[in-house]
């Protein structure tokens, strides 16, 4: 594994001669060192920290200033991955300048090096200007979490022909307009092996089959760590979640039992142990410290 750090163009060239990219959702300083470790390409600060992280049952509340946050926690790691912010609902619908301010935001406040934003062609002035102002742009397709309501929830999109159609020309309008790569979400595989197939820049899907140029995937999900939601498109590598809560259970024992803190775990008064003071020769077994302190030998009368 090289050690140079990864970028929009090196992602970009993966298309034509790979290796497929690898893709993480991470939030913090502490995941996003654990992951770059690990020998990933992208580390993504997505929106849906929303719902990870803060709680959420969706997407929409997370704010800017949400995702500068997040992102500049896991900049601070400088990891070799490329880091790619999301512009989070309402920050770049609007207008082309409240998506150029937007986006500058999470490069200039948030250590990110390019950024990510759902929708397609109605977009493409957006995706276009970003580009021309020097910020770097991934596009998603498919479903897009901040349509939530639109879709009538978090369903598969591109299931009949004239989404699928709408999806292809949605995908060739991004790249036309400049996006680097494109997140395909939970569509159906033959539909994202057309996608990738038409577009020139590398797909990476997430619950979109094995034929995208890249995958991607939330790191609580991988790892396990999410308890209650287990997607059909999450290969859970491990199960950390059921860990932790049974490395905490034991924690709540041996403080209820006594058994934690134990002696290893405390400090003493004497953080060094002491050495040996140094006897004067007349003395009469006096330490250099007693001496000091003002003790003197006692002598039998006379001498």
């Amino acid at each position: 594994m090289s050690s140079s750090k990864v970028t929009a163009v090196e992602l970009a060239a993966r298309k034509f001669k790979g290796p497929k990219i690898v893709a993480v959702t991470t939030y913090d300083a502490t995941f996003a060192r654990l992951i770059d470790a690990a020998g990933v390409d992208v580390l993504l600060v997505g929106d849906s920290l929303g719902m990870a992280v803060q709680g959420h049952e969706n997407t929409l509340p997370v704010t800017v200033d949400d995702i500068v946050y997040h992102s500049r926690a896991v900049a601070r790691t400088h990891p070799r991955a490329h880091i790619c912010g999301d512009l989070p609902f309402l920050s770049y619908q609007v207008s082309v300048e409240q998506a150029v301010l937007s986006a500058g935001r999470l490069l200039k406040e948030g250590g990110c090096e390019s950024v990510k934003l759902e929708g397609g062609a109605v977009f493409a002035d957006r995706v276009a200007a970003m580009v021309s102002s020097g910020i770097p742009v991934m596009g998603h397709l498919g479903l897009t979490p901040q349509s939530v309501h639109v879709f009538g929830g978090f369903r598969v999109q591109g299931r009949d022909e004239a989404s699928q159609a709408k999806l292809l020309e949605d995908a060739l309008a991004l790249t036309q307009s400049g996006v680097f790569a494109i997140v395909l979400e939970g569509i159906p595989c033959e539909l994202a092996q057309r996608v990738t197939r038409a577009v020139s820049v590398p797909t990476i899907g997430i619950g979109a089959g094995p034929h995208c140029d890249g995958q991607v995937l939330v790191c609580y999900d991988l790892l396990g760590l999410e308890t209650t939601i287990r997607p059909k498109f999450v290969r859970r590598y491990a199960e950390l979640g059921q860990a932790a809560i049974a490395a905490t259970s034991a924690y709540v024992q041996d403080v209820r039992s006594g058994a934690f803190p134990s002696e290893e775990h405390c400090y003493s008064a004497q953080p060094h142990a002491r050495r040996p003071q140094p006897t004067l020769p007349d003395g009469a077994g006096l330490t250099a410290e007693q001496l000091l302190a003002g003790a003197f030998p006692s002598r039998e009368p006379g001498t």
